[in-house]
């Protein structure tokens, strides 16, 4: 049997809505370039009515995480349209000739991400947050050394913050500002721990317990700089919403539609 080290989950864009990602740590760069080999020779998932070249320009690229720029440079030697983000180390390799896109910048009424750090040290987990969530097809807005030092920092963005559909807050040493940020928005907050920090910080434990113990309702939590995962729970969130918003203006448009049709048919009696 071909290919020993992987069985690739093909379906999972289809079955989830998110594709099955490449964690690099651990791969030889030759098993990382077969493996985003037999993504892009799949091709997209194609559903019914759709072409392929459709699917090609809107369906997430292939996402290589946790690795580097010698790794990306023999990737693009192979893939030409692979393009890479150093902060977040990720490289993302499009379907076809389209170029990758980060998130519906162009769709400003869309629901959004708001990713927020505690401190810059704190960013390139973040950036693996944002990255995978523009990647995904998800707008992002960033908001980054706001923590609780300087609390007041934070305040100053609590009209964007409250406009979100879900946050992210990546904070390391005691990591209390997904608490903060939790009692000011009426959405989900997902919190990433980070192993920013001294001693006590135990790698990012310290700021893991106190988001588990977080007194604010709506804050959940991922592992230790899981910024991959938060971006992932944040895009599902606001597909829900985007897909919500969707059924209601579709309703609201038949409405308008029955109401036009109804009151047609009285301006119509009435003339005969």
């Amino acid at each position: 049997m071909k290919n020993k080290f992987c069985d690739l989950d093909m379906d999972r864009l289809k079955r989830q809505g998110f594709p099955e990602v490449i964690y690099c740590p651990g791969k030889t760069t030759r098993q990382i370039i077969e493996i985003v080999k037999r993504f892009v020779s799949a091709g997209p998932v194609v559903s019914a009515g759709q072409t392929r070249a459709c699917r090609q320009a809107g369906q997430p690229p292939v996402m290589c995480t946790r690795t580097d720029r010698k790794t990306y440079l023999t990737v693009k030697r192979r893939f030409p349209q692979a393009r890479f983000y150093p902060v977040a180390k990720i490289i993302a390799v499009p379907y076809g000739k389209y170029p990758v896109e980060t998130g519906r910048q162009g769709y400003p009424e869309a629901p959004f991400v708001c990713v927020v750090t505690a401190g810059t040290a704190d960013i390139p987990v973040a950036e693996e947050s944002a990255v995978v969530c523009g990647l995904l097809g998800t707008r992002v807005e960033r908001i980054y050394d706001v923590g609780v030092a300087g609390v007041h920092r934070i305040l100053k963005h609590k009209d964007t913050l409250s406009s979100a559909c879900c946050v992210i807050v990546v904070a390391g040493m005691e990591g209390a500002l997904p608490s903060v940020v939790g009692g000011l928005v009426p959405c989900p907050v997902v919190g990433v721990p980070t192993s920013v920090g001294y001693g006590a910080n135990f790698s990012g434990l310290s700021a893991l317990l106190t988001m588990l113990n977080s007194c604010a309702a709506n804050v959940c939590t991922v592992n230790i700089d899981d910024g991959f995962g938060a971006g992932v729970i944040a895009h599902l969130i606001a597909r829900g919403q985007s897909a919500r918003g969707q059924s209601a203006r579709g309703q609201s448009a038949r409405g308008r539609s029955v109401r036009g049709r109804s009151v047609s048919r009285q301006r119509r009696n009435k003339k005969q």
